[in-house]
C-alpha cells in the first residue's frame, strides 16, 4: 500500500503494536506486484499462462482439450469402411474407445485462441481465412484456402499435421466456413502419429 499511515485512524495512530503490525503486513503484501502479475498472467494474451489462458479461451469459446481419433477401424460407413481401408487391410471395431482427449500446451493453446478470436470476427473471405491459417500454423510451410468455384472450399496443408492439429483443423469451430459453403480438408498425417 502507499501512504500506510493514512489508513490508520487518529485514535490508533500512536499504537506502536498496531502500526508495526500494519507496516509488517504492508511489507508482505504488495498490491502493485499482484496487479502486475494478474495483468501479465491472466489478462494479456501474449504472456498469459495456465488459468489465465483458460479464462481467455472461455471468452472466445474454445477449450484447451481437443478430442483426437485414437485409431481407425473398419466399419460400414461408405464403400471402403470407416477408415478408408479395404476389408483385408483394416481392424474391426472392438467396442473400445475411439477417441482420446489431448490437453494443449500453453503456446499451442495461445495460437488456437488467437485463431478462434480471428474466426469470431472474420468476414469469411479467402484472404481472411488464409490469415487465420497463417496465425494457427506459423513457419510450418504452405497452408491456404482453395476455392472450388462450386460452393466448396478446401483447406490445403503442404506439411504433415500432428493428430491434435488435425483435430483442431477438422473441429469446425476454429477454421470458419462461410454460410452455404462446404469445407474439405487436404492434409497428411505426421509420420509416427
Amino acid at each position: 500500500m502507499q501512504n500506510v499511515d493514512q489508513t490508520v485512524i487518529s485514535q490508533y495512530a500512536n499504537s506502536a503494536v498496531l502500526c508495526q503490525w500494519i507496516a509488517n503486513y504492508n511489507a508482505c503484501i504488495d498490491p502493485n506486484f499482484n496487479l502486475e502479475r494478474f495483468f501479465y498472467e491472466c489478462w494479456l494474451i501474449d504472456t498469459a499462462v495456465g488459468y489465465g489462458l483458460d479464462a481467455i479461451g472461455r471468452k472466445v469459446g474454445i477449450g484447451r482439450v481437443v478430442t483426437i481419433a485414437s485409431a481407425d477401424y473398419l466399419g460400414f460407413s461408405g464403400a471402403s469402411g470407416a477408415s478408408g481401408d479395404s476389408f483385408n487391410a483394416g481392424i474391426w471395431y472392438s467396442g473400445g474407445a475411439t477417441t482420446v482427449n489431448f490437453a494443449l500446451t500453453d503456446d499451442s493453446y495461445r495460437l488456437l485462441i488467437l485463431a478462434k478470436a480471428a474466426a469470431n470476427i472474420t468476414n469469411g473471405s479467402i484472404p481472411a481465412l488464409n490469415q487465420i491459417l497463417l496465425t494457427l500454423f506459423p513457419h510450418r510451410g504452405n497452408c491456404f484456402v482453395e476455392d472450388g468455384l462450386d460452393m466448396t472450399l478446401t483447406y490445403v496443408f503442404d506439411f504433415p499435421l500432428e493428430p491434435f492439429e488435425a483435430a483442431i483443423v477438422t473441429n469446425g469451430s476454429v477454421l470458419p466456413t462461410p454460410t452455404g459453403v462446404f469445407a474439405n480438408y487436404n492434409y497428411t498425417q505426421a509420420v509416427g502419429a
